[in-house]
């Protein structure tokens, strides 16, 4: 692969978004379906979370690991030669369910989130939008989920929601907790995290791991989309979906992951960014094909 391609991520669907109100993909028949659309539009590597399978019940995660294995091969079999990357993000101590998923599908990547962020958003009438929480991921959390993923042949994609995270994954390299390749992903647009804001791109990418693949994963509404042009223009790789945004450039309500990945795939070439295969971002990071 040439360096100068983009992989891009598609992120189906999510935590908690509802499906009775969004666009978002629950059963194992959407999911496929919608990461097809997203993989014939330029997606290389499919983001996924899992939903409750039971009626009425699609707007709550689940750690069920038969509905995992059902949703990744209906996705592996709709998208062939896709990466699979799995969420893995729990609150607190236990991570069994995260980790049976893990051992279940054996996805060639997951998230691990590199580090603890207290949860918050504001509402304009200076309330909380919900109970201020702590997503916790403290060190030794951290070595236990890469101590699975190494098991699994799984390679952890770093999610990094703020500056001190980002700079922390470095020093997870120095210690050997992580191993070339490593992969980090820049969130912003969390509230109570990093900002969406282009310029502080240059800034973040400079606290790298020297030879990291990085991407961004912009949270938000209008503002995501010149983002996503600067990450272009730096040369990181691009992610985009329904977990992430419901908007496309132009304002509209996007209708499909298909659309959002459209989008990102015509900011990429924009900026003079070709788009990776399945089969370049395989070797990229060195999976098998």
């Amino acid at each position: 692969m040439t360096a100068n391609k983009a992989i891009v991520t598609c992120a189906l669907t999510g935590v908690l978004t509802n499906p009775t109100h969004f666009p978002v993909p629950v059963t194992p028949e959407e999911m496929a379906r919608s990461a097809r659309e997203a993989f014939d539009a330029g997606a290389a590597i499919m983001h996924v979370h899992f939903r409750d399978q039971r009626p009425g019940m699609g707007m709550l995660p689940t750690w069920d690991a038969d509905v995992a294995a059902e949703i990744s091969q209906a996705i592996r079999e709709a998208c062939p030669g896709v990466v699979l990357n799995l969420t893995t993000g729990v609150v607190g101590d236990d991570i069994s369910g995260p980790t049976a998923c893990l051992e279940r599908v054996r996805p060639e990547m997951a998230a691990l989130n590199a580090g603890s962020l207290n949860y918050l958003r504001a509402k304009s009438d200076g309330t909380w939008a919900w109970p201020p929480m702590l997503f916790d991921n403290p060190v030794s959390k951290i070595e236990r989920f890469v101590k699975v993923m190494r098991e699994c042949g799984v390679l952890p994609e770093c999610e990094c929601f703020d500056s001190g995270i980002v700079r922390s994954v470095d020093l997870f390299r120095q210690v050997g907790l992580l191993r070339p390749p490593i992969d980090v992903s820049l969130i912003m647009g969390v509230q109570s995290g990093m900002p969406c804001k282009p310029q502080w791109l240059p800034l973040l990418v400079d606290e790298l791991p020297a030879g990291a693949s990085w991407q961004v994963i912009a949270i938000g509404r209008d503002e995501v989309w010149p983002v996503h042009r600067r990450a272009a223009e730096l040369g990181g790789n691009l992610r985009t979906g329904l977990e992430d945004t419901f908007y496309l450039p132009n304002g509209e309500r996007a209708r499909s992951n298909g659309e959002l990945i459209e989008a990102l795939v015509a900011t990429a070439r924009e900026c003079g960014r070709e788009i990776a295969s399945p089969a370049d971002a395989r070797a990229h990071f060195g999976f098998e094909a």
